[in-house]
């Protein structure tokens, strides 16, 4: 009798073991899985690709295929209306489809370190002891030089960038573009985007007030609530469809398309190709 009491005794203490490790090897393999799911949202596997806004397409419907992008086309971006700095006829020409409350974008600006090492440890700036290199700084080098010529054009790719794109305008207008730019795509400017201001117009003081060392506060804020620069919203976006956008950022070196934040070092080999 004592052999059949102590016997199911083990075997429960043996189920309840079982069970643990059950459990335990069960949530490992969904905290994994949950890992995957995250990184896979973030990057494809062949490119860094940044998150999309919003999904526009329905069940059963086909992804859209790149278009062929014509230097027709990129020289047709110098006309008077988007923001460019240098010559259409530039051996580069760099086009950026960007949306300054986008976190992939922030991490190509290379103005939120600490953004670039939250998102993964290929991000983290070469300043910072990583191998990133920020695209947009190393293209602004190259257009100060004379060697290339930019092209920035707005795109919703995260939902919160309109207030960013139209005090990027007014800034333009001033000839303060870089500064406010690289403002808006510190740490302080992504929370503001994305936290404080969002898309609303009422917020355009906040604007004006965290911009103020590049434009005079006063400026900004009548710029942005004159409402000259709303309709650039949708003639940006416009323009982004036509060249095949579907995420954020998105970037031309003359007609070869780099979708999402990669290195400079990635795109070294197309620009000194041109430069040649």
């Amino acid at each position: 009798m004592e052999g059949d009491v102590t016997t199911p005794q083990k075997e429960g203490k043996f189920g309840r073991d079982a069970l643990l490790v059950a459990g335990s090897v069960l949530l490992t393999g969904l905290i994994i899985a949950g890992s995957i799911v995250s990184v896979t949202q973030k990057f494809s596997s062949s490119v860094v690709t940044a998150p999309v806004a919003k999904d526009t397409t329905t069940a059963g419907s086909q992804q859209p295929t790149d278009p062929t992008i014509t230097m027709d086309q990129v020289k047709g971006l110098f006309d008077g209306k988007n923001i460019t700095f240098g010559k259409k006829d530039a051996k580069v020409v760099f086009v950026e489809f960007s949306d300054p409350s986008c976190p992939f974008c922030h991490v190509a600006s290379g103005k939120n370190a600490p953004l670039n090492k939250q998102i993964g440890t290929q991000f983290t700036l070469v300043a910072d002891g990583g191998a990133y290199v920020a695209p947009v700084p190393e293209m602004k080098k190259l257009v100060d030089a004379g060697k290339a010529s930019f092209v920035w054009v707005y795109t919703n790719g995260h939902g919160s960038g309109e207030m960013g794109a139209k005090a990027l305008y007014c800034a333009n207008e001033k000839k303060k573009f870089w500064e406010v730019h690289d403002l808006l795509m510190s740490e302080a400017g992504y929370t503001m985007m994305n936290t404080d201001v969002k898309n609303d117009k009422t917020k355009a003081g906040v604007v004006a007030d965290f911009l103020k060392s590049a434009v005079s506060a006063s400026d900004m804020k009548s710029c942005l609530e004159s409402g000259k620069y709303d309709s650039r919203i949708a003639d940006d976006t416009t323009t982004a469809i036509t060249f095949g956008l579907s995420g954020t950022p998105k970037f031309l070196i003359n007609t070869e398309q780099f979708k999402g934040a990669y290195s400079f070092t990635d795109m070294q080999p197309s620009v000194d190709k041109y430069l040649k």
